[in-house]
C-alpha cells in the first residue's frame, strides 16, 4: 500500500483501510464513486466503492 496520501481525494473516513492515517485524504490513486439508486439526486445517493474495512 501506497504511504503518501493523494492531494486530489480529500476523505474523512477513518475506518477505511485506505484512509491516511496522518491526515484526512485518500492513498489509492484513484477511487470508484457509484450510485445505488436508479438516478443520484442527492449526494446521499452515492458511494465511494473503492472503500474496505480497516
Amino acid at each position: 500500500m501506497k504511504h503518501n496520501h493523494n492531494d486530489s481525494i480529500a476523505c474523512t473516513v477513518g475506518e477505511c483501510k485506505f484512509h491516511c492515517t496522518t491526515d484526512d485524504y485518500c492513498t489509492l490513486d484513484k477511487i470508484q464513486v457509484a450510485k445505488h439508486e436508479p438516478v443520484a439526486s442527492t449526494v446521499e445517493c452515492t458511494d465511494c466503492n473503492s472503500f474496505q474495512k480497516r
